[in-house]
C-alpha cells in the first residue's frame, strides 16, 4: 500500500511539475534587424537534445552608406517557456562577416575584409497556434577583426513559419 501511495504521489508531482513547453522541429523565416546598418537574415532554427533545445543559423546582409556586410551566424538556444505560447531564450554562438567597404570610407586601405565574432542572444518569442513563431532579440557581438574589434548590439525581430 505504501509503494501504490508513493507511485500515485510521485506522478502527481512530476506532472504538476512539468510544463507543456513544445518548441517545433524546425521553423524557418527572416529576421530583421539594425545594429552598423538595417540588415535581414533568412534563419532557420532546428530543435535538438529535447523540447527546450535548439540550433539557429541565420545568413543575412547588412548594408549602410559606407559598407555591406554578408553574413553567418550559428547559435544554441536553451528556451523557457513563460506562459501559454509565450517562451524566452538565451545562447551562444558564433560567427563570420564579410565586408565591402565603400570607395569614400577611407579609413581602411583594402576594400573588403573577413572577420569572425562571438554572439550572445536573448529574446523572447511567442508561438502561435497557427506555424507562426513571432520574436524579438538582442544580441550582443564581439568582434575580432580590423573593421569589427568592439562589441555592437544588434535588435531584430523574427517571423518564422514552423513544421
Amino acid at each position: 500500500m505504501k509503494k501504490l501511495i508513493c507511485t500515485v504521489f510521485a506522478m502527481a508531482f512530476f506532472g504538476i511539475c512539468a510544463q507543456a513547453q513544445i518548441i517545433a522541429d524546425n521553423a524557418i523565416g527572416l529576421r530583421l534587424g539594425d545594429n552598423d546598418g538595417f540588415g535581414t537574415e533568412i534563419s532557420y532554427q532546428r530543435a535538438v537534445g529535447g523540447d527546450n533545445n535548439r540550433l539557429e543559423f541565420d545568413l543575412g546582409w547588412r548594408n549602410s552608406k559606407n559598407f555591406d556586410a554578408y553574413r553567418l551566424t550559428g547559435l544554441y538556444h536553451w528556451v523557457w517557456n513563460i506562459d501559454g505560447g509565450f517562451n524566452w531564450y538565451v545562447g551562444p554562438g558564433l560567427g563570420i562577416a564579410q565586408v565591402d567597404f565603400d570607395d569614400r570610407f577611407d579609413d581602411f586601405d583594402d576594400d573588403s575584409e573577413t572577420y569572425f565574432y562571438a554572439a550572445g542572444d536573448i529574446g523572447i518569442e511567442y508561438n502561435f497556434d497557427i506555424p507562426l513563431l513571432l520574436s524579438l532579440d538582442f544580441r550582443p557581438e564581439f568582434g575580432f577583426g580590423d573593421f569589427n574589434d568592439d562589441v555592437d548590439f544588434d535588435i531584430a525581430l523574427g517571423v518564422r513559419y514552423q513544421f
